[in-house]
């Protein structure tokens, strides 16, 4: 018969286990979640996509999409390592900078376009220009 101390040592053990390996399963998850989104990106913008990463902040990493048809997304992936096994594993073709050909193959609308401009073109005002 096991007494409460055995009890909690095997749980302690459990726990210490998992814990052990949570933090490198997780990392892996996620990228492969990242990846199906990516494809799914890819797959409902003319079946391929290109992308561009970028640090954002506190160690997050934007993937820049362009899709085939010139349609254009963002993904967040919580570290560039994150990032990268992402891309690769969806096969996404990586720039290293987000100018030229890549840049212009980006299909803006009027939407995009009174945004950028706010007022100036009809778009929303700016919070706090009131």
């Amino acid at each position: 018969m096991l007494s409460m101390a055995d009890d909690t040592t095997a749980a302690d053990d459990t726990t210490a286990q998992a814990e052990e390996t949570a933090p490198h399963a997780r990392p892996g998850r996620k990228a492969a979640r990242l990846a199906r989104q990516i494809g799914a990106f890819a797959k409902s913008h003319g079946g391929t996509a290109e992308g561009q990463l970028a640090h954002i902040a506190r160690g997050t990493t934007r993937i820049a999409l362009v899709g085939a048809n010139g349609e254009w997304g963002n993904l967040v992936a919580p570290s560039m390592e994150i990032a990268r096994e992402a891309a690769e594993l969806a096969g996404l073709t990586l720039h290293d900078d987000f100018d030229g050909e890549f840049a212009a193959k980006v299909r803006t609308g009027p939407y995009e376009w009174s945004r950028m401009a706010g007022l100036q073109l009809g778009g929303p005002a700016n919070p706090g220009d009131n």
